[in-house]
Formats: C-alpha cells, structure tokens, sequence
C-alpha cells in the first residue's frame, strides 16, 4: 500500500488507501483531520473555518469578507471581519447593534468617532494596533498613505457587516424634505446627497490631525477608542514565546471584547490551559499550527491552522497551541468577555500538594515536584525536545 497522503496511521496501523475521487491538496492542509492523533475520540463539531473560503464583497477602494455564525455553526459568541482599503478609501461614516473590537494587519489608517455624550474622537493606528467602539458608537476608518487591511471582531456570533447601519444609507432612505430640514438646508442644496449606501469608497489620504481636526465645544472623549498595542511590552516574556493581554483593565473602554496576542517560536507551543468565562475565537495571522480541543465525556479533536483561518474553542475546553512550521506563529485570541482569564494546567498541578498529583497520575511524589510552575497566565514553552531552554519560562 502507498502509505503517502493516505489516511493511515503508523503508530497502530489504523486506516487504508485513499483511490478518491478526492481534493489531495485539501488533505494535505489538514494532516490532523486526514490521519487523526490516536488520542483523538468522538464526534465533536467544526472548529475551523478559513477567511479564503468565505464570500469577499468587493468595492470601489477595497473590500470586506466575514466568517460569522453561518460559517462556523459552533460559534455562538463572536463573528468576524476582515477588511482592506486602498490608500484615502473610506470605511464609511457608520455605527452597529453590537461592539466593534479591530485590529490592524497591515498599514495605517485613521479612526474618528464620538460618544453618547457629543465627546469626540480621532487617531491614526498602524499595524499592530487596536481600535473599540462598543454598540452604538458612531465611527469612520479611513485608510493613509500605505492603505490599510484589519481584522474586526462583533459581539454577536450572527453579525453581518452587510447590516451596518450607513451614514448614506439611513439618509437616502428619509423623505428629502425632512433631511433638508434637520441640516437647515433647501431640497435644491442637498440634492448631490448620496442616493444609496457607499460603504467602501475611495477618498483622498487625509492631512495631519493637527490640520484636520475640527473644534467641538463638547471636548474629547476622556478613554481614547485605540490602544498602541505595538509600543507595547509583552504581558508575558520566554524564549519560546510572548503573550501580550488586552482586557479593560489596560484599555478601559473595551468593555465587551479582550483579547490576547501571542507569538509562538518554532519548537514552542501555548501550554495546556482553559478559559474559564468565554469561549475563544481565534485569527491566525502567520505560520502554522496544529490544536487539539478536550471537551470532557473522552470527547477530542485536532485541527490544522495557517494564516487566515479562524479556530474556535468552547468555554472551559482544555486546549494547546502548537507551532508545527519553520517560522514564528502568531494568532490572535479573543473572548467576549471585558477580563481576559485563563487557567494553567502546569500552575494547577504545581499548586496541589504533590501526592495528590502523584496519586493521579501514578508518578513518584518527586516527579510531582519537579513539574514546572508558572508565573501568570499560561505561557508558552518548548514543545521541541532538542531546544536546550526546555520549559523555559
């Protein structure tokens, strides 16, 4: 038998030959779901969609694709966004029946807003960094000199970005005179007025803010809607990988979404751990990776990640994050939740008294002892048993 791309597994001698028809390359980016670890059991749901199958609505000036809970069924908290924009184009005037949490993949742009209280607001952000604005919060993105491509994140799992509610749209859609009226214009001034949604659209690259900033008599707004994540030190620092966490407690006006940014060295993976109060929706933004999800019941599943896939673990499922390639991985995971919390296993077993561990896992009380413990979240440690900083901190 041609035991090559075939679903058969060495370690026990488990599956046969594959003679199709069948998508080959398909398999071939999924190795974990074609010749599954034989610790895998059960019939657990999809946890993984990729942003490359997902319908892209294209625009004059960029354009916007989304994986919500039409494509990955099992997400029930969150829905996504991704989204590019040509140098000066316009994420258009808007506002949503849910919280927006960004994040920028590539370039630079400009976020403007106000609050409830006329308090207005305007940044630019450049890659790396985060924008918020909670349900309701009116805004605009517009891209700058290098355009702009960024990930956006809902807080509800059946969000469409084509549910926005526009600027253009809400105007093109009330009766002219009573437009006219509310500006304290004539139907003849408010005639060029837009006849339908722009949504995406081209502009020209804005002036510095010093420049284009407008007066408002109600001030600005006291929390900024942006956080520099990439002026930021890591929330956790090893040589296997960093963990930066952004919850309310560092970007108090995200009071819905938070999130944690990890990058994981070749031979590293994010350890054993939970989350104990939402579930984790995921973007991968480079290199590869493989997960494996327990949720209890002997229920478990691996999954294969590249750049542009979303993964999914449910609330309390225990989980780890693998770096399976040759360059550093970097995801991102975000919770529906203002704190961000999770709960090591390493930390957990290295806090209970060693003969309880030693009597679960039928270990001497000494191995009990020697198991890592933690400082902080759950880290991220050597899996690559030829690193010579194994399980360094």
């Amino acid at each position: 038998m041609n035991k090559e791309n075939a679903p058969f597994r060495n370690s026990d001698g488990k599956g046969w030959e594959d003679h199709g028809p069948r998508n080959l390359s398909r398999d071939q980016e999924n190795p974990d779901i074609l010749v599954p670890p034989a610790t895998d059991n059960g019939t657990m749901s999809n946890m993984r969609f990729s942003f490359s199958d997902a319908h892209n609505r294209l625009e004059e000036g960029g354009w916007a694709r989304e994986v919500t809970n039409r494509e990955l069924p099992i997400s029930q908290d969150v829905a996504g966004v991704n989204m590019s924009l040509e140098p000066g184009a316009y994420r258009e005037l808007h506002w949503h029946k849910e919280a927006e949490w960004g994040y920028m993949l590539y370039g630079n742009a400009r976020v403007t807003a106000i609050d409830e209280k006329g308090r207005s607001f305007i940044d630019d952000v450049q890659e790396g960094d985060l924008w918020n604005f909670e349900e309701g919060i009116p805004h605009s993105i517009q891209a700058l000199d290098k355009g702009c491509e960024f990930l956006l994140v809902f807080s509800d799992a059946n969000f469409s970005e084509n549910k926005t509610l526009l600027l253009s749209d809400w105007l093109a859609h009330t009766p002219k005179d009573i437009v006219a009226a509310n500006f304290k214009k004539s139907t003849e001034e408010i005639e060029s007025f837009p006849k339908k949604q722009k949504y995406i659209f081209k502009g020209e690259v804005p002036g510095p803010i010093s420049e284009v900033k407008r007066f408002n008599s109600n001030g600005d707004v006291p929390d900024p809607f942006t956080y520099h994540l990439s002026q930021k030190a890591p929330t956790v620092d090893s040589e296997a990988g960093k963990v930066w966490i952004v919850d309310q407690s560092v970007f108090p006006i995200a009071k819905t979404i938070s999130g944690a940014f990890v990058e994981v060295e070749p031979g590293g993976m994010r350890e054993l751990h939970w989350h104990p109060y939402s579930s984790e929706w995921q973007y991968y933004v480079q290199g590869t990776a493989k997960m494996t999800i327990f949720n209890s019941n002997s229920l478990a599943r691996t999954f294969d990640f590249k750049a542009g896939d979303v993964g999914y673990v449910p609330s309390v499922a225990g989980h780890y994050v693998l770096n399976t390639g040759d360059e550093p991985l970097r995801f991102i995971e975000v919770f529906k939740t203002a704190d961000y919390a999770d709960i090591s296993l390493n930390k957990w077993l290295a806090t209970t008294p060693s003969q309880i561990v030693a009597d679960h896992l039928n270990i001497s009380k000494e191995f009990a002892e020697s198991l890592p413990d933690p400082e902080g979240p759950a880290p991220v440690i050597w899996y690559d048993e030829s690193k010579d900083d194994k399980f360094n901190w």
